[in-house]
């Protein structure tokens, strides 16, 4: 459905939701002049939905004139913190594997047609890959996205290739990807969606199929031959016990 065909409610909901989107750690507070300029919308349409975010909690006004994330978010943060957060013995799942393996880990879910980091426990050595737990990224590359795309449909696959910068002649490479990923039981890859970076993962089965990936990522230099063999057992062996534990997501 185009923005044009697209009922009014329903798009301004998705320009408020893209607003509020626009705020992040390295952007926490904004003017009205800079949320024009990056959201791309009339200034009338974004004082017009920052009027009823900020009515409604969701964003404030700081001593600067700038809008910052709202008090009424602390209360839905509490709430995504207590439906997401990974069983004790989950945590020291991810903990014995970044420990043991000496690379950070990283425990993924899809939504849609992206990738969310809902948990990692990073890697005592000092260049590792920095993923943030709440960051979403595309499911178009990664071993991650493969490990998470065993099960998909193809209707999926297809979006996720329409998406891509490729456009839809990258779905033969995900069929390709995934069916390597099934047949092996884990995914890897090396500079796919980043230059220097490598990553293997694994999915982790629920009653319903694959409700997670859990990866090991870092720089390409260390992800040798041997070592991904070497991490794709411990990740599969570490998935098994994850899914034992009573993921808080799992359907």
């Amino acid at each position: 459905m185009s923005a044009e065909s697209e009922p009014a409610g329903m798009r301004t909901v998705q320009r408020a939701i893209d607003i509020l989107g626009l705020f992040d750690e390295s952007r926490p507070a904004m003017s009205v002049r800079e949320i024009v300029t990056v959201s791309g919308l009339p200034k009338t349409t974004v004082l017009r939905l920052l009027g009823t975010l900020r009515l409604n909690g969701l964003l404030w006004v700081d001593e600067h004139g700038r809008y910052i994330a709202g008090p009424a978010l602390l209360r839905w943060s509490r709430l995504a913190e207590q439906a997401w957060r990974l069983p004790p013995a989950a945590g020291v799942i991810l903990r014995n594997l970044a420990a043991e393996y000496k690379e950070t880990v990283h425990l993924y879910v899809r939504r849609d047609i992206h990738r969310v980091c809902i948990a990692q426990e990073e890697g005592p050595q000092t260049l590792r890959q920095v993923v943030r737990v709440g960051d979403e990224l595309p499911l178009w590359a990664g071993g991650v996205a493969k490990a998470l795309l065993v099960d998909a449909p193809d209707a999926l696959l297809r979006r996720v290739a329409e998406a891509s910068p490729y456009g839809a002649d990258h779905l033969d490479t995900l069929h390709s990807w995934v069916a390597e990923a099934r047949e092996h039981g884990f995914a890897t890859s090396h500079g796919e969606r980043e230059e220097g970076l490598s990553a293997v993962a694994v999915p982790v089965r629920g009653r319903g199929g694959v409700v997670a990936a859990l990866s090991f990522g870092g720089p390409s230099t260390r992800f040798t031959q041997e070592r991904v063999e070497r991490f794709a057992q411990g990740l599969g062996a570490a998935a098994r016990e994850l899914a034992k534990t009573g993921l808080p997501f799992e359907a």
